[in-house]
């Protein structure tokens, strides 16, 4: 029976460079299992691993998706020793700016289908497996102009969180990651071309650095991964001073760059 680890978002960005990172550091793994929508990119990284892999070109936010893959982890006999949900995409401006099917397609890629990956992955979890499950420091709090975005990692973290308690006694541990901006692709499509936050810019971090973080607090069973000190302060600032408070501020410096 081959023990493998599923990655979903794999054809950039953090996928990939969790791809990266487990081909040539976890041996105990027989094989990954490659999921986005772009087979060329998905191609790339199959090239670039140093492991056995099988790409599955899917959008797992269809519905027929669940269903499918379930059949093939099945079908295929094997073990998960790490579950990877890292697809999803962010949209900033204010809500109703961008196109309907846009917007309402955060909820179904970041919320649905991340829930229904998991729910095929569960019967298939091997006994002292991972699920790491990718949300954002932008979980931490509403956020004026990523609203929808940020209700979609604030449930990621929250789902997360829960089911890390449900399932413990099988020993198989969640990890909910949660790191603030990250170079990679994310922002050409959040930005849609704007200027970027200034304050973004400032907490930028590199994708293989949080990818490595993510990994080892996964290893050592931590409930949540988040990356630098910034979002570390980011996280007890947002349970410390008053919502109301913070999204005024929020809105006062976002509003000119995402109303004009």
């Amino acid at each position: 029976m081959k023990k493998i680890a599923v990655i979903t978002g794999a054809s950039s960005g953090m996928g990939k460079e969790f791809a990266l990172k487990i081909s040539k550091n976890f041996k105990s793994i027989n094989e990954i299992w490659l999921i986005a929508r772009r087979a060329d990119r998905l191609e790339e990284v199959r090239e670039e691993i140093d492991m056995p892999s099988y790409v599955i070109c899917e959008d797992i936010s269809e519905e027929y998706f669940i269903d499918k893959f379930a059949k093939m982890l099945k079908q295929e006999n094997v073990k998960i020793k790490m579950l990877i949900n890292c697809a999803g995409y962010g949209l900033c401006g204010k809500v109703g700016t961008a196109a309907c099917y846009a917007e309402l397609g955060m909820i179904d890629t970041n919320c649905r289908g991340l829930t229904a990956v998991t729910l095929a992955a569960l019967p298939y979890m091997a006994k002292n497996s991972r699920i790491i499950n990718v949300a954002s420091s932008a979980a931490f709090m509403p956020q004026p102009y990523f609203a929808i975005y940020a209700a979609t990692k604030s449930y990621v973290l929250s789902f997360s969180r829960a089911l890390r308690r449900e399932i413990k006694d099988k020993d198989v541990f969640v990890t909910t990651v949660c790191p603030g901006p990250v170079n990679t692709e994310f922002f050409a499509i959040a930005d849609d071309g704007r200027e970027r936050a200034w304050f973004k810019e400032l907490t930028m971090a590199q994708a293989d650095e949080v990818v490595v973080q993510a990994l080892n607090d996964a290893i050592n069973k931590k409930e949540m991964s988040v990356y630098g000190m910034s979002m570390k302060m980011f996280r007890i600032f947002a349970k410390t001073v008053p919502h109301k408070i913070i999204l005024d501020v929020y809105a006062m410096m976002c509003k000119k760059m995402y109303e004009e």
